[in-house]
């Protein structure tokens, strides 16, 4: 035992300078083997390639748009308004947070990952295998809120068009499951993805700015300044506008949401240790700038906030494009446009949670981890674990068949359980010590703390008041089920833990035995520790 914690120590101190060689493999190969795992997947990202991903999939202004639904009944313009620059300094917080994990460890599983290095060894594992499934569970709403935005959006298009036509909720179902279905077979060939991260990058940069400059110019009239500052909208039902305030914020806080993202693609590019902190905070900077520029430039030509509550298409941004044009077609080939985005981040968030149900599954995380955690080799995809990742956001689905608020449900089941996958890791840094684990090139010192801790604080508020139902009074069909979701979650993870979690996940001492016979076979292999005969 004392020879293999010596082994360890080694690794866990080993920067990438020094001289030392796993065989024949490269430097961020000899990271990954050091780790306990095997390089699966060829780096064929790029920064710019990974911040498209990561950028594509929170999409910020997109975020905005398809949320605006629920944010436009609690507050209206100065929830927007000033609910980004709240959420946009509470997510350079969280990014920091992450960013300085992803530079100390670098690896695909990103935050159950981190919770398992850093956890006390007595809870490490289960503290692992908690996080793994809340990261999972999020990045599977997350695709759910997506694809349910884009395909409201399409179906709000047609309904525009075409004034007799009665929205209902399947049509949205079905324009879900195409969206779904759509980015699952976008998915199932890694060479293209990488080229598809730069292209849904500048799409998404290329939309919002016609859709910055056509709205204003062709709107025939502006709001004052009080207007879009200091004009507060409740129609929730709620006597305190400061609960209205706080539902509202689901919106702004959505289009911040899966800032972990590029973490999972760790193992696809070079250097992910300087690389992933570039692409996550990259990420907060675009997304505040474009979303809270558009946003003002929308309320500024909106003229009648009540027809966008109450517009018979369901998609108050598509509203408020047809107030502002006054031509059908136009708003429909403007709504056309954050379509098209969203669609990309739907592709984006596909990426995402099948290289985390991947990564999960090779350390046992889920039932038949065997299975699902085999690489295509001829794709360079995961399709096993992607395969079964999109049949799951398929069933999610079928909430909105029962609830018209299902769409808040599952933007707050995404929100609220990656929080909680980004604060077990955090607390255990925290109880280990910031300055008892090896840093990465990233490392924020007294600013690294106070991220953490408002990380913390944040979890703990939207835990409780993003629970809360959208509107007053509360019956069936517009209570939030986040809730009751929690509940079903919590019961999967304890069944599958006590039922075989607990005996086959690979957690701390397993991959630290794997990582030491990695380090011992290369010092005792041909030519010694460093490579000379």
């Amino acid at each position: 035992m004392a020879e293999k914690d010596k082994d360890i120590m080694a690794i866990s101190h080993r920067n990438s300078n020094d001289d030392f060689d796993l065989k024949s493999l490269d430097s961020d190969a000899q990271k990954l083997a050091e780790m306990g795992y095997s390089q699966d997947l060829r780096r064929n990202y790029t920064v710019l390639s990974v911040l498209g991903v990561g950028f594509s999939l929170t999409n910020s202004w997109f975020g905005i748009s398809a949320a605006l639904v629920t944010g436009i009944n609690s507050g209206g313009p100065i929830l927007i308004v000033y609910g980004i620059i709240l959420i946009a300094l509470i997510s350079t917080c969280v990014g920091i947070s992450l960013s300085e994990l992803a530079s100390a460890y670098p690896n695909a599983g990103g935050q159950y990952f981190w919770a398992s290095e850093l956890a006390p060894r007595r809870y490490a594992n289960f503290a692992s295998y908690l996080t793994g499934w809340f990261a999972w569970a999020g990045s599977i709403f997350t695709s759910a809120s997506v694809a349910l935005a884009v395909g409201s959006a399409g179906v709000g298009c047609w309904q525009l068009g075409h004034p007799d036509f009665v929205v209902e909720s399947w049509h949205v179902f079905v324009g879900y499951q195409v969206i779904n279905i759509f980015a699952f077979f976008f998915n199932c060939y890694g060479s293209i993805l990488p080229a598809l991260g730069h292209m849904t990058f500048w799409v998404s940069l290329l939309s919002f700015f016609i859709i910055l400059v056509t709205v204003p110019a062709k709107a025939p009239t502006h709001q004052e300044a009080r207007f879009v500052f200091a004009n507060f909208v409740n129609n929730t039902g709620w006597k305190q506008n400061g609960i209205a305030f706080i539902v509202g914020l689901i919106n702004t806080n959505w289009a911040f949401a899966c800032l972990d993202c590029a973490t999972h693609l760790s193992e696809e590019i070079h250097r992910p240790e300087k690389m992933i902190p570039i692409a996550i905070l990259g990420t907060v900077a675009i997304g505040f700038v474009t979303s809270w520029t558009y946003s003002i430039a929308l309320f500024f030509s909106m003229n009648d906030v009540d027809n966008l509550v109450e517009t018979s298409t369901g998609v108050p941004i598509l509203a408020l494009f047809y107030q502002a044009i006054g031509s059908k077609g136009g708003a429909i080939a403007l709504e056309a446009l954050i379509m098209v985005t969203g669609i990309g981040c739907q592709i984006a968030s596909h990426t995402w949670q099948s290289r985390l149900c991947w990564s999960f599954a090779r350390d046992g995380g889920i039932p038949f981890s065997s299975y699902f955690s085999k690489v295509d080799r001829r794709l360079n995809v995961p399709v096993r674990a992607h395969f079964m990742s999109c049949v799951i956001v398929t069933i999610v689905g079928c909430l909105y068949l029962g609830s018209y608020t299902a769409f808040n449900s599952m933007v707050t089941a995404c929100i609220v359980l990656l929080y909680m996958s980004y604060t077990i890791p955090v607390v255990c840094l925290l109880i280990r010590g910031r300055n008892n684990i090896p840093h990465g090139p990233f490392w924020m010192g007294p600013i690294g703390l106070f991220s953490n801790i408002v990380l913390l604080m944040w979890t703990c508020f939207t835990l409780i008041m993003y629970s809360f139902p959208p509107v007053q009074p509360v019956v069936a069909s517009n209570m939030n089920y986040v809730s009751a979701v929690y509940g079903i979650l919590i019961f999967i993870i304890v069944v599958d833990w006590f039922a075989r979690g607990r005996r086959n996940y690979r957690g701390q001492d397993k991959r630290h035995d794997d990582a030491a016979a990695a380090l011992r076979g290369s010092i005792s292999g041909p030519g010694g520790a460093n490579g000379m005969p």
